[in-house]
């Protein structure tokens, strides 16, 4: 057996024909400047060639997925790759559900909850032993199962595990459906009266979608008698069109103006709204599913559970004073000292039958903890957790799996993780390793680098300037590197130092008075206008819910604001920008090009060069989002999906245009020897050259490559980008928005994804935006860049129910010498290692 992955010549994307040696059964660290290649080796070359694999041991042709372009790989073992994708948008999945965690717990209420009798209020001792039931065997019976109550006889339902769950009708509210929330048609947002079908005058049908329904909608009009026009105004829509429209053929409001005709025969128009919420419910509500159907949908908390999602009565069921409901809204580390006491308070027949819920469970919340998750409570909605979080999380879940021989690859895995933090994680990778299993990690962070086993630095730079492997070995080895952008970083231990004078501000102040949101509770906090202002703290603080929930939130028109009692100061501010990494869309075919406004004036390029003009050919045609002259077997995606049966769908290559999108007609049309396709496959920076004296587009192209963005290609998709990569794109976009007024700007941790040597071009950007009059607060765990800023707020001391304080404000020194900030610990280090 191979110690060694092997790869020789892989030239993926920018990377130039390079060949090392992975060591196996080591933790690894793979780092160089952003953009540089590191996750084209890690992920488009190991974890690809890993997937083909997997395909041609099930039989598969490896054909279908394509070799990554690499002369040979030796050594590979079965691969798991960990990113910072949500992947689990279901609003039923929580951190309780997903980890077991919530399992363990609904075992512990169905066999020790007590609870009161309706018809007496007499105390129901726990049913240690269900009656009925096997000893150890799982209570998800079908019958219901009955009993009297010894106080009054009176029958009452057994609640077993199948009553705690809010997945299960045993247990769900039937108000909400165990979701939490109920939900509304926003007409409003739907229908658009002054428009009409063909102009968009639905909201919800668009496209080929739309084309289809209108043709559905005129044979059914034609069916019942009248003409349906949809190039009419919805507001001049009689009653019977109306009906039709919103409501379909088989609705009784439409029934109503047609009682004697016989129904319609094959295809029938269900009607706008019936539309709706049969795609709402078909998705559960899915966390999302608003932003995919444009906002059409009003959610409120619901009136009967309150959000708790459970029955009334199982809500009543205590175990140790507690409901079910209160456990689910605690930390996990809250969740361990209630685990950890009931297990010293049981009776001996209690003690043996949870025996080995009570070992296992803690062993879970402990690792969760050791990857700083411990203030996570178990009601915590998976979809609402960052790609640092969801990756840490399954992390946890892999220690438990007793997998070795395993690769696994992890994408940046202390996103988002305060550095007091940093070393808990380090533990969890290194007992993943001491498993038997080879971990390679993608990672920026020093710490991480200290602890590998092995460091691989690619570069030297981003894009073309990167690609090569320019120091490996020990920490050591790398250092001495002449070539390592990294290992001189690591070497000095320290960034090039920054003349730095702090900043005053202009003198005014937006302040938050009695900030009480989550676990918030601040008397008053101020934020200096005219700085650069960081606000820190560990991870689960409450910065987020101060900076996002309630200072973004901020109205000087609102009498009484969300979370606070009042914010002073915001009529010095003339617009709010807020930049954070929520993600910028799940549609494949949202790309740079498109999202960056770049695509319209590439294609009016396009259109307007002769050849165009020749072949009849207008702007539409160089879309690969319409029909015309995209490619219609991948419908101008480039690529198709294939089924890979127990794992996620793979997409590869177009059979037909070849990842090109468009058809040969429109290929044929080139500008200074590129067609459309060759432009979208170019990187920003490689386009430039080419596009320079195209004014509509160089801004854009020259602020994307200042931002640190040149390296990305403009046909990728903005799925695959990170959170920092998507928060520089909509920076970018903000800085070429010409501002007039004091702009008050919200960055969430903008230094998600950067080298420590990109963090100076970061900063220089921030200070230029601050220098120009406006004011710029970011929510960061970055030394590097919280020692750079005017201003520093530091919440805490921890995460969750033990956090939401205000631990301390001042300047960098003045944080530094507080000695209950965390914050303050590590920041004393590096300004002292600056000086």
């Amino acid at each position: 057996m191979k110690d060694s992955i092997i790869i020789q010549g892989a030239r993926e994307n920018n990377l130039k024909h390079i060949s090392l040696s992975i060591p196996k059964y080591k933790l690894v660290v793979l780092t160089g400047p952003s953009g540089s290649g590191k996750s084209t080796l890690a992920m488009d070359t190991l974890q690809r060639e890993c997937q083909r694999q997997y395909m041609e041991s099930m039989g598969m042709t490896s054909d279908s997925i394509g070799k990554p372009k690499v002369e040979s790989i030796e050594g590979l073992s079965p691969s798991i790759s960990i990113g910072q994708h949500v992947t689990n948008r279901n609003p039923r999945s929580t951190v309780g559900t997903v980890t077991d965690i919530y399992t363990f717990v609904r075992f512990i209420f169905s066999r020790l909850g007590e609870r009161k009798c309706p018809s007496c209020s007499g105390s129901i001792p726990p049913a240690l032993e269900p009656a009925s039931v096997p000893a150890g065997e799982d209570d998800e019976w079908g019958a219901v199962q009955l009993f009297a109550c010894p106080h009054c006889n009176a029958e009452l339902e057994r609640l077993g595990m199948p009553h705690f769950s809010f997945n299960k009708p045993e247990g769900a509210c039937e108000a909400c459906g165990g979701l939490g929330h109920v939900a509304s048609i926003n007409e409003a947002a739907v229908f658009y009266p002054e428009l009409s079908l063909r102009d968009g005058g639905v909201a919800s049908l668009n496209g080929v979608h739309r084309d289809i329904q209108m043709r559905i909608l005129a044979a059914a009009g034609k069916h019942y008698g009248f003409v349906f026009d949809p190039d009419q105004p919805l507001k001049e829509y009689g009653e019977v069109q109306r009906d039709l429209l919103y409501y379909g053929v088989e609705s009784e409001q439409f029934k109503r103006h047609c009682p004697n005709v016989k129904p319609i025969q094959g295809t029938k128009f269900e009607g706008v709204i019936p539309g709706l919420w049969r795609r709402y419910k078909e998705k559960e509500g899915e966390a999302g599913a608003q932003e995919k159907e444009g906002g059409f949908f009003h959610e409120q908390q619901c009136p009967e559970c309150l959000g708790a999602r459970l029955k009334r009565e199982v809500r009543l069921v205590r175990v140790a004073g507690s409901s079910i409901s209160e456990v689910s809204e605690w930390s996990l580390g809250e969740v361990l000292e209630w685990t950890e006491k009931l297990a010293t308070a049981l009776p001996p027949e209690g003690q043996h039958l949870l025996e080995p819920i009570l070992h296992d469970m803690p062993k879970r919340l402990k690792r969760m903890m050791d990857v700083g998750l411990g203030y996570l409570s178990m009601n915590r909605q998976t979809v609402t957790l960052s790609g640092g979080e969801a990756q840490r999380l399954r992390l946890a879940s892999l220690l438990g799996s007793g997998l070795t021989g395993v690769l696994y690859i992890l994408d940046e895995p202390t996103t988002g993780l305060h550095p007091r933090d940093t070393a808990g994680l380090i533990r969890v990778l290194q007992q993943l390793r001491d498993l038997g299993n080879t971990v390679l990690v993608i990672e920026h962070d020093t710490e991480m680098m200290r602890a590998a086993d092995h460091v691989i630095d690619i570069g030297p730079g981003a894009g073309l300037h990167g690609g090569t492997v320019v120091g490996e070995g020990s920490l050591g080895d790398l250092m001495a590197s002449m070539h390592s952008v990294t290992g001189a970083y690591l070497r000095e231990n320290r960034l090039p130092a920054l003349p730095r004078i702090r900043r005053k501000g202009n003198g005014r102040y937006v302040t938050i008075e009695q900030a009480k949101d989550r676990n918030l509770d601040i008397p008053a906090v101020s934020f200096p206008l005219g700085c650069l202002v960081s606000v820190t703290g560990v991870s689960g603080s409450g910065k987020s819910t101060l900076v996002f929930d309630i200072l973004a939130q901020g109205n000087p028109e609102e009498r009484v604001p969300k979370g606070c009692k009042n914010i002073k100061g915001l009529e010095h501010v003339g617009n709010i920008v807020i930049v954070d990494q929520s993600p910028m869309g799940r549609v494949q075919r949202s790309n740079v090009a498109t999202y960056t406004d770049v695509f319209t004036p590439l294609r009016q390029l396009f259109a307007g060069l002769p050849e165009a003009k020749a072949r009849k050919l207008t702007t539409k045609h160089f879309s690969f989002n319409t029909p015309g002259g995209r490619c219609e077997t991948c419908q101008g995606l480039g690529t198709v999906s294939v089924d890979m049966n127990f794992l996620p769908d793979l997409e590869v290559k177009c059979p037909a245009c070849k990842g090109r999108r468009f058809t040969e007609e429109v290929l044929q049309v080139r500008y200074k020897g590129n067609s459309i396709s060759d432009l979208l496959n170019l990187s920003v920076e490689e386009s430039l050259p080419i596009l320079s004296e195209e004014p509509k587009m160089a801004g854009m192209i020259e602020m994307l490559c200042e931002v640190g963005l040149g390296y990305l290609k403009w046909g990728q998709s903005v799925k695959t980008l990170s959170g920092g990569e998507g928060q520089r794109i909509r920076l970018a976009k903000e800085l070429s928005k010409p501002s007039k007024s004091h702009t008050l700007y919200l960055l969430d941790e903008p230094t998600t994804g950067l080298h420590p040597t990109d963090i100076v071009r970061l900063q220089v950007l921030l200070d230029k935006l601050v220098d120009t009059g406006n004011t710029v607060v970011v929510v960061e765990h970055s030394l590097e860049l919280i020692r750079e800023s005017d201003w520093v707020i530091d919440i805490g001391p921890e995460g969750g129910a033990a956090g939401g304080r205000l631990v301390a404000e001042g300047t960098p020194e003045q944080i530094a010498e507080v000695m209950a900030s965390y914050t303050g610990t590590f920041l004393k280090r590096v300004l002292t290692e600056k000086s």
